[in-house]
């Protein structure tokens, strides 16, 4: 779990450097979504067969899960925004 909390927060600003902009929340908030990402590669992982029991996504597909959850966190925010105008 430590792993992954550790590839997460990596996988978090690499993400912010791959998908650049203005985020609500700054890169602290950018971080904590790619420790998400890192634990829904790991779950998704599993669940599809990639990884064993006790094993962790790795960089590449904490990476993925990190943008996947950044793109989703910037479509909620943006469509919140223009509900609120």
């Amino acid at each position: 779990m430590l792993y992954t909390i550790l590839i997460g927060l990596i996988a978090g600003a690499c993400a912010k450097l791959l998908m650049p902009g203005k985020d609500p929340g700054g890169f602290i908030v950018t971080i904590l979504l790619g420790i998400g990402g890192a634990f829904l590669a790991t779950f998704l992982g599993k669940t599809v067969g990639w990884y064993e029991p006790g094993q962790t996504a790795g960089f590449i597909g904490a990476l993925v899960g990190a943008v996947l959850i950044l793109w989703i966190y910037r479509v909620v925010r943006k469509k919140k925004a223009a509900a609120a105008a």
